[in-house]
């Protein structure tokens, strides 16, 4: 197959914009933009603690090689997130320690992988971020190629390039380049009040806000029925379990 390069021109994200973006967190992302934009939660990080934020580059390899990852990582400026659609391919590692030393001293933003890497304690210690479903020993093989920048699935989602990817340990989230009101909407969430300990609602406000107003319903103790006394279902439940041959017209008891 070879590598296929699609030439794309996506606007670039200033560096302050970047540094808004890296205080908001993907939950974040998530509530304020709606859950379709959190991809699936099994891609996590590698390392604890470790927060990710920066423009996409992606690519979409053959099954088991990662010669166009390496290339993406070559390519890709700094800051920018190398994303893997390897649907979801667990068997193989497309990326280990070296990809993960080579794309911090690039300046990479980081690595999101729809599928396994290795050196799993290594990468831990490098400090870089990398997400991806899990770790496996199986190495990959540079023979097959793939394609690079086009739009791509990583846990369920569509990323194109250009696209903006947030990610800490609640997962990864996701912001359509195209979408200009992104950050004001996600930095309006952040302050509310009830994001902030400090400033919580009473408890009885915080119920009212969980359901709509007329779904709750409060029962005292004093309008709750009283359960009637067990012996005046005892006539009733002597007749079910002895019939009455009067009261049940069946053949079997003539």
């Amino acid at each position: 197959m070879g590598l296929q390069r699609y030439i794309v021109n996506f606007p670039r994200l200033s560096p302050g914009l970047l540094e808004a973006w890296r205080a908001v967190p993907s939950r974040v992302v998530a509530d304020a933009l709606g859950c379709g934009h959190s991809v699936a939660p099994d891609i996590r990080s590698c390392a604890p603690g470790v927060r990710l934020c920066g423009q996409a580059r992606t690519v979409a390899p053959m099954p088991g090689d990662n010669s166009v990852l390496l290339t993406a990582c070559s390519l890709a400026q700094p800051g920018d997130v190398v994303v893997v659609g390897g649907a979801g391919l667990e068997s193989v590692a497309v990326a280990g320690q070296w990809v993960a030393r080579s794309g911090k001293s690039r300046g990479l933003g980081g690595l999101v992988i729809d599928g396994a890497v290795r050196d799993l304690p290594e990468i831990r210690g490098i400090g870089f971020p990398v997400f991806a479903k899990g770790a496996v020993p199986r190495a990959p093989h540079r023979a097959v190629g793939g394609k690079m920048d086009l739009p791509v699935m990583v846990g369920g989602v569509a990323v194109s390039p250009g696209d903006l990817l947030v990610g800490d340990d609640d997962g990864v989230a996701v912001v359509p380049l195209l979408a200009a009101e992104a950050l004001r909407q996600c930095q309006d969430w952040m302050t509310r009040p009830i994001r902030h300990p400090e400033r919580q609602l009473p408890e009885r406000t915080v119920a009212e806000r969980a359901l709509p107003e007329g779904l709750i319903l409060e029962i005292g103790a004093a309008q709750r029925p009283h359960p009637a006394p067990i012996e005046a279902a005892l006539p009733l439940l002597t007749a079910l379990a002895l019939p009455d041959p009067d009261a049940f017209d069946h053949p079997a008891l003539r």
